[in-house]
């Protein structure tokens, strides 16, 4: 399929959202990602600037939260770039480093950045240079839940707190019956479900309610969830998975999970004049005051979890993808460039919000840009 112009690549990520029906498809190896009809090499010069040199497969493992995005990325891609293969092995960001780290993929996907350590154990693989953070996918980490006769809910900082640290047990407890009065509250016990393994999700819900309810939550904000009791579930799918099938349930799990499963998400009451909903377009108020705080190509992000900005979802985190800075694999450095360079480019983030994503803030990914293709 030739790469058509602005319309054309978006029209294709249209399809690969009809065919996929609930976004969710399969970003493993032995999937078909290749997209529908046949592929050409593309002629055109748009086409010839993401392609130059791309050959052979990309292996890139890592965030959860990431995937429904991946998929289209790959997708379209693949559709673009003939003779290339993508497989990204949907797992958790602390999976995906430390594949990463030990040098048995090229790409890896995170919502959190590397820590100082990480950074140290990729110089062992990135030859005279490191790993560094590329932020490439935003978005809201809804809050899910399902609760039979509830079809409007809203919650602040220091009740999801009490909530996830199993302080408040029950579904009409007076603390939930007060941000929502008139709303019939059964007296049900709450199930909440968090991630079985480390994950940036878990990492970036930390940092949110850390920020802004500092005398509920009193756990370091790490990848690992720290809280006791609740029940654990594996990946962002597995939680929502959880949540759609258990009465009285909530968890937490990146937007489009909650889209393609059809999960109620809770509104967060953070001070501003109305509730927030969990949206693309409410994450990204909140996603454009982030701030760059790595030095150097790297492009690590700190992000305002305290926000009351009007209409400014707060609970939102940024996936990276990590490469080499300097020191890619010569068989692989092209791809990765090719690939980083169209989830970088116009088309590459206008997908994401029709997968319930939010775009990164245009004056941070043109240094997205510039990162990428200096990459040696």
């Amino acid at each position: 399929m030739k790469l058509q112009r602005k319309n054309g690549l978006r029209a294709t990520a249209l399809g690969a959202l009809a065919v996929s029906g609930a976004l969710v498809l399969t970003a493993c190896g032995s999937d078909d990602n290749s997209g529908t009809g046949a592929s050409t090499k593309p002629t055109s010069a748009a086409a010839n600037a993401i392609c130059d040199g791309a050959k052979g497969q990309l292996l890139a493992s890592g965030s959860s939260a990431q995937k429904n995005a991946m998929d289209l990325w790959i997708k379209n891609y693949m559709a673009t770039c003939s003779g290339v293969e993508v497989n990204y092995k949907s797992s958790s960001s602390g999976e995906g480093i430390i594949a990463f780290n030990q040098g048995t993929v090229s790409v890896a996907g995170s919502d959190s950045a590397l820590k100082p350590e990480e950074v140290a154990d990729s110089k062992k693989i990135c030859a005279g240079g490191q790993g560094i953070n590329l932020p490439m996918v935003g978005g809201p980490i809804a809050i899910g839940y399902h609760l039979e006769g509830v079809d409007s809910l809203v919650l602040d900082a220091p009740t999801l707190a009490k909530i996830f640290d199993t302080k408040i047990k029950n579904w009409n407890d007076q603390a939930i019956a007060k941000l929502n009065p008139g709303v019939k509250l059964p007296n049900k016990p709450i199930q909440a479900f968090h991630r079985s393994e480390d994950s940036g999700t878990t990492q970036n819900l930390g940092k949110y309610l850390g920020a802004t309810a500092t005398s509920d939550w009193k756990y370091e904000a790490e990848k690992k969830w720290p809280a006791p009791g609740g029940q654990a579930a594996s990946g962002s799918a597995g939680v929502a998975t959880q949540v759609k099938q258990v009465d009285g349930s909530i968890g937490y799990f990146e937007l489009s999970y909650a889209t393609s499963q059809q999960i109620s998400t809770v509104k967060i009451d953070t001070g501003a004049s109305a509730p927030v909903e969990a949206t693309s377009e409410n994450a990204s108020k909140a996603i454009a005051a982030a701030k760059v705080k790595g030095t150097g190509k790297d492009l690590a992000l700190d992000l305002d979890y305290t926000t009351k900005a009007e209409g400014a979802y707060p609970v939102v985190l940024v996936t990276y993808e990590i490469a080499c800075d300097k020191g890619n694999k010569a068989e692989t450095l092209s791809t990765v460039k090719s690939f980083l360079t169209y989830t970088s480019s116009d088309e590459g983030q206008k997908v994401l919000s029709e997968a319930g994503y939010a775009p990164i803030p245009a004056e941070i990914n043109a240094k997205v840009r510039e990162t990428v293709a200096s990459l040696s």
